[in-house]
């Protein structure tokens, strides 16, 4: 499970100009800041002193940031520091928090500010958080800054909905790129290996989806509909099946190098017609079985053993019988029975192949299973965290509506307080209705992804089915051999 005290701090050591005017006297926000911002994955408090030119805002900013200089101090109007200024330093009392402080103008020379101030901000200034509950991060409050600034700037009005819509859409893209950089890089390192059994790729495989969608989730914002996360699913599965293409490949050049290596005497033999004289068959059939059980013994692990052993022996059973017709050892009856026995192993080998792929998928479905299994706890551990924020952040701002009404009675505005009643008994219908809505979104999202899952699972059963039907029906015709194994 991700916590926010793993993401690294980030510090700059002086503040930096957030939001500027360009040369045409419009609102811009400074690249360099929005680089800073989007190294912050930690939940961020933002703090801002408003006030008037020389009332000292810069210097609680230095307070605040435990410094004695940083944002400048000026006596004039026409102080360096016009605009809005920005410092990130980390939390001093709240771990894996970053404490974003912003100076309007910087002016003011007050010296008199006691240390209860800061204590007070320091204990009472939260993390900041969307409507929904969701934690706000350097890399989100750039966001958020660029769009409404950008917005201003357009000379449209802002909407903080709007700009969250905008921002999901950037961070859910960003979340499936870092999810599928997670999944890939650690495969390539596995790539290294292969050709590997596939219970080992299948393994490696379920560990990095898993990592790769705890690496999503950590970064994903109102996936309301789980598209992104399908999108992530279907990449990472796309990719994993590119593995395993490479990995059986590594397998096939791997076995065909070997069986080239075995066989090169016999090859040397055949050339020179050593198996042209009676009895050569038999003499044939022992090289053969002698070059089967060295294969075997070498390859019990590889993913396309068998199928490069069938291959193998169906090309030999050219010169087999070419062999066996020119042995005048045996007699007709004799070639006959020999033929029958070659046929039975060349179909046994081939059901062996079979079998081989029928292991494999089998693998593969497993892995499916355990796969998806982790995915669903990490997308109901991730809805739950998400409901829970939105429940506290809804309780924060009726305490807060309450408080008001509570102080309205106190000092006799009744017709304001009521007011303030009918305003707060229409939030909790709009926040229960919210939670509801959350609720139905969440179990839509998990029922497609259920959905999903069960339609690659018929997919691969109807594989299944179809290549147990396959080898059934080989195994009618089969009969011992007595050529290989």
């Amino acid at each position: 499970m991700f916590r926010w005290a793993d993401a690294p701090p980030v510090t700059i050591d002086k503040p930096v100009c957030f939001i500027d005017t360009d040369s045409n006297g419009k609102l811009c926000v400074q690249q360099s800041a929005l680089q800073i911002l989007q190294q912050i994955q930690q939940p961020v408090v933002v703090v801002v002193v408003v006030g008037l030119y020389r009332t000292g805002k810069s210097y609680l900013m230095n307070r605040l940031a435990g410094k004695q200089t940083g944002f400048a101090l000026g006596s004039t109007i026409e102080s360096r520091t016009k605009g809005i200024w920005m410092w990130c330093v980390p939390h001093p009392t709240k771990a894996g928090t970053t404490l974003v402080l912003l100076d309007t103008e910087g002016f003011g020379d007050v010296k008199k500010v006691t240390d209860n101030f800061c204590k007070f901000v320091f204990r009472d200034s939260s993390v900041k958080r969307l409507k929904d509950g969701h934690t706000v991060t350097g890399r989100v409050l750039g966001h958020l800054a660029k769009t409404y600034v950008d917005t201003i700037s357009s000379g449209s009005v802002p909407c903080l909905e709007n700009a969250v819509i905008a921002m999901a859409m950037i961070e859910n893209e960003a979340a499936v790129k870092v999810g599928l950089q997670v999944y890939k890089s650690g495969m390539e390192k596995l790539k290294v290996s292969f050709p590997l059994e596939l219970k080992a790729v299948s393994s490696k495989h379920q560990h990095l989806s898993s990592t790769a969608t705890q690496a999503f989730i950590k970064r994903s914002f109102r996936d309301t509909d789980g598209k992104y996360l399908k999108s992530l699913e279907e990449k990472i599965n796309e990719l994993f099946n590119g593995y395993l293409c490479q990995n059986e490949q590594a397998s096939k050049r791997r076995c065909e190098d070997l069986l080239s290596s075995l066989s090169a005497p016999m090859m040397e033999k055949l050339k020179k017609g050593f198996y042209a004289n009676p009895g050569g068959y038999d003499l044939f059939c022992k090289d053969l079985e002698d070059i089967g059980n060295k294969y075997n013994s070498q390859t019990n692990k590889e993913v396309k053993a068998e199928e490069v052993l069938d291959k193998f022996l169906k090309q030999k059973s050219m010169d087999s019988k070419a062999i066996l017709q020119a042995d005048k050892k045996l007699t007709e009856k004799e070639k006959k029975i020999k033929e029958q026995n070659e046929k039975a192993v060349l179909l046994e080998q081939e059901i062996k192949a079979k079998e081989e792929k029928q292991r494999q998928l089998e693998e593969k479905m497993e892995a499916e299973r355990r796969s998806n299994k982790e995915r669903m706890r990490q997308m109901k551990e991730k809805m739950d965290e998400e409901m829970r924020l939105q429940r506290e952040e809804a309780e924060r701002a009726m305490n807060s509506k309450l408080r008001e009404q509570a102080d309205l009675l106190k000092k006799g505005f009744k017709e304001k307080a009521d007011r303030m009643r009918q305003e707060i008994e229409e939030f909790k219908k709009r926040s229960t209705e919210a939670e509801t809505n959350r609720a139905k979104e969440f179990a839509a999202i998990l029922e497609n992804a259920s959905r999903r899952h069960e339609e690659t699972m018929d997919l691969m059963m109807q594989n299944h089915r179809e290549q147990m039907m396959e080898i059934q029906e080989k195994n009618t015709k089969s009969s011992k051999g007595c050529c290989i194994m």
